[in-house]
């Protein structure tokens, strides 16, 4: 059976026995990344991550929606709801989550997939940890957040009219989509793109593909809306088809280089009328850092914990260390090292132009070094960022990781920087990237060990 069509009938299957797909994630789902549609994918069983050490379901959280609840328990603070988008702009303004961060997602790939179409998006707001999505007379706001020691943790919150809004955590059932081989295999976010015909529904016989970083820019945005500039460069945002059967190639030209898109629905219905390309690449970086984050988070948790296990069974002394456990925490740790310095990143051919304030403010947010710079400063005209090392690293998903991963990233990135490693997966590096990146880090990331202060020389080495 072809991949896409068992994952359209297990988003129907999710759908019908009430094993919500949790969509929320909006349209991370949907699309978190290259976007456009989530599907579920198989899944892996709930119980993967109910058993130690994760204990998914019942470890107390500890992230930015969790914490905002505690200050909506205790009074500290409220949410007040108005208009037609009820709690969303003061669910925002709590969270620290920028209105231009919008995105706009319409495809049926979601909890409220009948809210769901061209003419009624779905938005899409994040920050550095929190995504919140919004549909037009939705019955609930969903929200993520990326847990340091969970990973995406889902919750809702009524859009009903009541005295104290309660977020509710969503457990088992959202892993049936957001703990797939799609998310690395833990609880994390997944973007699509896709083809979507006027109702909003996937025409799923034109395949489907998953979005990062590395995804070529005529590969992106299928069943998402995206404003700004990009020369002469192809996507596939904007796109309606006319028939649920048509074929391959299909022309989009009047979705390139879009700024308005009021001829194409009520944008007055929405914050903001916009749903920006640079936003769209950042979401869609952020989204797979995060899920790998998560798993080197888990798998050197997991390898700690079996080591206990075979200690106790083989007598051997607390502590001794396995070579297979060396073993898997290196490799959980290598594929995030990888992408955190953006391995395999696909090229820009023109200039990136959003059409909001979105990059202006996402710089401002970021630490700069001694000589202004910082990893939140944009390029956009071959690349994503100026300094391609992700802006992640400040996040607590990489200050709270194990130490034993801790340990092996920040080893493995400065062997990078410093010039040790020109192996294949980092030579679109230069010299001078790998030297501003370690000159920033020094200026602006606490608590790097030592060595990364020692005297060096950016030097080719034998791979």
């Amino acid at each position: 059976m072809p991949l896409n069509l068992l994952s359209f009938m297990n988003f129907v299957w999710c759908r019908a026995t009430g094993k919500n797909p949790f969509f929320l994630l909006v349209p991370l789902l949907a699309g978190l990344s290259g976007f456009s549609v989530l599907f579920c994918g198989a899944g892996l069983d709930a119980q993967d991550f109910e058993r130690p050490p994760i204990r998914y379901g019942v470890a107390p959280t500890d992230n930015g929606v969790s914490q905002l609840q505690a200050r909506l328990d205790s009074g500290q603070t409220r949410l007040e709801s108005s208009g037609r988008q009820g709690y969303l702009k003061s669910l925002l303004q709590e969270l620290n989550v920028p209105i231009s961060s919008q995105t706009l997602v319409y495809s049926k790939t979601s909890l409220q997939r009948h809210r769901i179409a061209p003419r009624t998006p779905r938005a899409l707001y994040f920050n550095d940890d929190v995504y919140v999505g919004f549909c037009l007379h939705g019955d609930v706001l969903e929200l993520s957040a990326a847990d340091p020691a969970l990973g995406g943790v889902f919750y809702t919150l009524s859009q009903d009219l009541v005295e104290s809004p309660q977020i509710v955590r969503q457990n088992d059932n959202c892993l049936l989509c957001h703990g797939s081989s799609n998310t690395r295999g833990v609880p994390g976010h997944l973007v699509r793109s896709v083809y979507v015909d006027a109702g909003g529904l996937p025409a799923l016989h034109l395949g489907t593909t998953r979005i990062d970083h590395s995804s070529p820019i005529e590969k992106r945005w299928g069943g998402w809306y995206v404003t700004g500039t990009h020369g002469d460069q192809k996507h596939l945002g904007n796109l309606v088809l006319t028939s649920s059967r048509q074929q391959e190639p299909i022309e989009n030209g009047a979705g390139q280089n879009v700024m308005d898109l009021s001829s194409r629905f009520n944008t007055s219905a929405y914050l903001s009328g916009h749903s920006d390309l640079v936003a769209l690449m950042v979401l869609e970086h952020q989204g797979e850092a995060h899920n790998l984050l998560t798993r080197a988070n888990f798998q050197t948790r997991e390898a700690l914990h079996a080591e206990i296990g075979l200690n106790k069974d083989l007598k051997e002394p607390e502590g001794h260390r396995w070579d297979s456990t060396t073993t898997r925490i290196k490799h959980a740790c290598e594929a995030l090292v990888k992408y955190l310095l953006f391995s395999e990143e696909a090229p820009l051919t023109a200039r990136m132009q959003g059409s909001t304030l979105f990059a202006d403010e996402f710089t401002q947010r970021g630490p700069q070094d001694t000589q202004g710079r910082s990893l939140r400063d944009f390029d956009l005209e071959r690349r994503l960022f100026k300094y391609p090392c992700s802006y992640l690293v400040y996040s607590r998903s990489f200050n709270e990781l194990p130490a034993e991963a801790k340990s092996v990233v920040l080893k493995r990135l400065w062997e990078v920087l410093s010039g040790q490693d020109h192996s294949k997966p980092f030579q679109h590096l230069s010299d001078e990237d790998r030297t501003a990146i370690l000159e920033i880090l020094r200026d602006t990331k606490p608590d790097l060990p030592d060595y990364w202060f020692e005297n060096h020389k950016v030097e080719a080495t034998t791979p």
